[in-house]
């Protein structure tokens, strides 16, 4: 069903917010989010507690999930809903009110000028965020693997605040089922070349986290794996594979010099030799035939 929205001269921006189990801070999240848009879309992604009905209760237009599908799926199901209402931007952001509705026209602004297909809102860019040193240097770490892997440079990769052109809105499908569906966007930026800014946010740190913060970090790393698997094959077979043929031609030439010395074959170094080549051999060959099936690869569909 396609909904026509009047005219009028105010922006058409769409907020989108995936939710588990967020009963306690949905409502609040949904009401002040409509005090600066129209319509804010909430995907209750299976939730066993009263997400849906409290966002429904709040003015949300609610989506819901008949059992959990990750995060990158509740997003598809999200922009999906949203091209309905025909945005001139849409706005992600979380159920958990770590994210200040009050900064939703800051981080649309660059979209509706122009600048942008993407924003993402970096708490590292202003200096009222006080992050916990834990989720510092885990997401040190995590935006210099992504950063390095998509060839998309960012100051905070993890960052579920951010907005989107209706180009970006039609085109992307998140394969990704986990929290690593923001680091994905920065592979999609990079094959879609779209132009991607960030702009500071405020983020707050008033509860303990829900999820542990290593189990979390490990499911994002695990999920960020997959994407270079994904997206760059070659890359991530074929550094392992010239490793292995470096390590091989290591032991090549001992044979070679062993048996230059001693006219004997060190029998050991040769098997070594043979393994390692092969490995090597293996580990490119499948990275090439990887890269060359990719773009047969159907992106998961949103759920309906």
């Amino acid at each position: 069903m396609t909904v026509t929205v009047p005219a009028n001269s105010k922006p058409r921006v769409v907020v989108v917010i995936p939710a588990y189990n967020e009963e306690r801070f949905i409502g609040s999240v949904v009401l002040k989010a409509r005090q600066f848009v129209e319509t804010v879309i909430v995907v209750d992604d299976g939730s066993s507690d009263s997400t849906r009905e409290i966002a429904a209760a709040a003015g949300a237009v609610v989506v819901a999930h008949d059992q959990n599908s990750g995060k990158g799926r509740a997003l598809n199901t999200g922009f999906s809903r949203a091209r309905d209402f025909d945005p001139e931007v849409v706005v992600t952001l979380d159920g958990d009110w770590q994210h200040m509705p009050e900064q939703i026209d800051q981080i649309a602004a660059p979209i509706l000028s122009g600048d942008a297909d993407i924003v993402v809102g970096s708490r590292y860019l202003s200096s009222e965020s006080v992050v916990p040193p834990a989720r510092v240097l885990g997401h040190w770490g995590f935006n210099a693997l992504t950063n390095i892997l998509s060839g998309v440079t960012l100051t905070d990769s993890q960052s579920g605040y951010r907005a989107f052109s209706p180009r970006a809105v039609a085109e992307l499908s998140f394969s990704s089922r986990s929290f690593s569906v923001e680091s994905e966007m920065q592979f999609l930026a990079h094959t879609h070349e779209y132009k991607v800014v960030e702009v500071p946010i405020v983020i707050r740190y008033d509860d303990k986290p829900k999820r542990s913060v290593l189990k979390h970090g490990f499911t994002v790393l695990d999920g960020l794996l997959v994407l270079v698997v994904q997206h760059r094959p070659l890359f991530f077979f074929s550094v392992p594979g010239v490793i292995s043929l470096v390590v091989a031609a290591l032991f090549g030439a001992g044979v070679i010099y062993s048996y230059s010395v001693s006219q004997t074959l060190a029998v050991g170094s040769m098997l070594l030799f043979v393994l390692f080549m092969l490995m090597g051999l293996f580990f490119i060959f499948t990275g090439i035939i990887l890269w060359a099936l990719r773009a047969l690869i159907e992106p998961i569909k949103p759920i309906k």
